[in-house]
């Protein structure tokens, strides 16, 4: 028996809401392709649900130069299986007015007050459907307009997936890369000696994505990531430039109370010795990093 468009209306229509298995969907793909009388709106839509579905989070407060910029960036990806999720502290700028401009069904906004950013971050988690997150925030954005297709084809159900990040500033030059780069097999222990992979450069899986620990004000996204990777099963390293990541932010300019978190954190996680150590070869490798820096000015 041939499958009519109403059927196929009738099928995208039913199992978009509930989580099919993708065996099934293929299967419907397949005899997609082997009819060609079918139209490509049709097709299309099977297909986009045999794909994973990944949430983009950004988090913004009073971020009006900013904001349109990077869901403009996000939208215009060539993967189009996205959910754009803005959350917004209850800005009292152009915020909200700047987002309205951008007409998009895959675009949602949610504007409430909240407790600081990792408290908005926990809120994007909560509202995410997708099958992967990915956090974007005001002034990011992704590196190229095809970074997520080139992500998705070497995804293979990966827990997570990560990559490099450049640096940009307000005008999106381009500074180079980050100081610190991930390294080739990342794992929880990766962490020990500073945070080597950007946020904006690190997708996980929904169903590996904790809640951040919003005992910790400014360094609660280290400790999530570490936890994240001590319950990834598989985590690849596409090798790409995933993030344009921009230069700042709240851990930039209060530079003391970070690191008092962040060695809170890594000596829960890490232990007293190894904490002690590592940040002896951080305070070794910032010397030389600045010595270097010096003398090329």
């Amino acid at each position: 028996m041939r499958l009519s468009q109403i059927s196929i209306s009738f099928i995208v229509e039913s199992f978009k809401n509930y989580n099919v298995p993708r065996v099934i969907l293929i299967y419907i793909d397949m005899r997609l392709i082997l009819q060609p009388s079918l139209s490509n709106s049709y097709c299309l839509k099977i297909r986009m649900l045999t794909s994973p579905l990944i949430s983009i989070i950004t988090v913004v407060f009073n971020g009006e130069n900013l904001i349109e910029k990077t869901i403009r960036n996000i939208l215009g990806q060539t993967y189009t299986n996205i959910e754009c999720l803005v959350i917004d502290g209850k800005s009292r700028d152009k915020t909200l007015e700047k987002l309205q401009n951008i007409k998009d069904n895959r675009l949602r906004i949610f504007s409430e007050p909240d407790r600081g950013i990792y408290d908005a971050m926990n809120k994007g988690i909560a509202h995410a459907t997708g099958d992967y997150i990915i956090f974007i925030n005001a002034g990011d954005a992704f590196f190229e307009e095809d970074t997520l297709t080139k992500m998705m084809h070497m995804s293979n159900d990966a827990d997570v997936l990560y990559g490099n990040t450049m640096v940009i500033d307000t005008d999106g030059k381009l500074l180079g890369e980050r100081r610190l780069t991930p390294p080739e097999n990342l794992n929880w222990r990766s962490l020990r000696y500073g945070m080597c992979v950007s946020h904006q450069s690190f997708m996980v899986k929904k169903s590996s994505a904790l809640s951040y620990d919003l005992s910790y004000k400014i360094s609660a996204d280290i400790d999530w990531m570490i936890r994240v990777l001590k319950g990834a099963n598989s985590i690849v390293n596409t090798h790409l430039y995933i993030s344009r990541f921009l230069v700042g932010g709240v851990s930039s300019s209060r530079r003391k109370q970070t690191l008092t978190e962040r060695f809170s954190i890594m000596v829960k996680h890490y232990g007293w010795f190894q904490t002690l150590y590592s940040h002896l070869c951080i305070a070794v490798r910032f010397v030389k990093h600045y010595f270097t820096k010096k003398n090329m000015t």
